[in-house]
């Protein structure tokens, strides 16, 4: 699979383009990243890798959101594959954790008014809701958001990045019974990483998910700033 140029109606990636996308690969390949399914997708080059202009925009909003639905027109839900879309962006200047977090909500803000699809009924649209999950084209998302300034070295991107996990590949997880295998894994070989725990990490229906997209250890009272227009 070409991970640039993966139909033919669309725009060829730049030299820009696919350095940045080989510089991110080597980011998850070549520093051994904690996260073994990230390493997975892009050994098997099962990654639909774009870039956008700036973090934040209704301009790049609007092509994530065409350029999602096309992802999720390729994608096999009868396979056992997994594929993963990552959106990254140009924004040259290294923003702090609270900086990074806010254009991050405001990104999937501009998304969600932009998206006209229904919530997808298999998870909570609350973002206070222990069964949270962000929707997109009506498809569950779990958001993984990583840039340099994070202070998890495991989300200290190259640039800006937001990956948009399908939650059904994590329920495809369960039903293979793999799941508690990949999450021990990943969380030992994070604390190998950091030499501590993350403190965000939470299985889903434990506590709402939106406390971790953005990868920074939020407070206790953190209220998400993500409002629903479809609740």
């Amino acid at each position: 699979m070409d991970t640039n140029t993966t139909t033919k109606t669309e725009t060829p990636a730049s030299e820009s383009d696919q350095k940045m996308e080989s510089q991110f690969e080597d980011f998850i390949l070549e520093n051994n990243h904690p996260c073994v399914m990230a390493q997975s997708v892009f050994t098997q080059k099962q990654v639909d890798f774009h870039v956008y202009e700036e973090l934040g925009t209704s301009t790049s909003a609007n092509q994530i959101l065409k350029d999602i639905k096309r992802y999720l027109g390729k994608y096999d839900f009868n396979s056992n594959d997994f594929f993963t879309f990552i959106a990254a962006f140009r924004n040259s200047e290294t923003f702090t954790e609270l900086e990074f977090e806010k254009l991050m909500w405001q990104q999937l803000q501009h998304i969600h008014e932009a998206d006209e699809a229904d919530w997808d009924p298999e998870v909570s649209p609350d973002t206070r809701s222990k069964n949270f999950s962000f929707s997109i084209a009506g498809q569950a998302f779990y958001m993984v958001g990583m840039h340099p300034g994070s202070s998890r070295i495991a989300r200290q991107s190259p640039f800006p990045v937001m990956v948009f996990n399908l939650h059904w590949q994590f329920e495809k997880l369960r039903e293979m019974g793999a799941y508690d295998n990949v999450r021990t894994k990943i969380r030992e070989r994070d604390f190998e990483l950091q030499g501590s725990n993350n403190p965000m990490l939470e299985d889903f229906g434990e506590k709402s998910e939106a406390r971790q997209y953005s990868g920074r250890a939020v407070e206790e009272a953190w209220k998400c700033p993500f409002l629903n227009h479809k609740l």
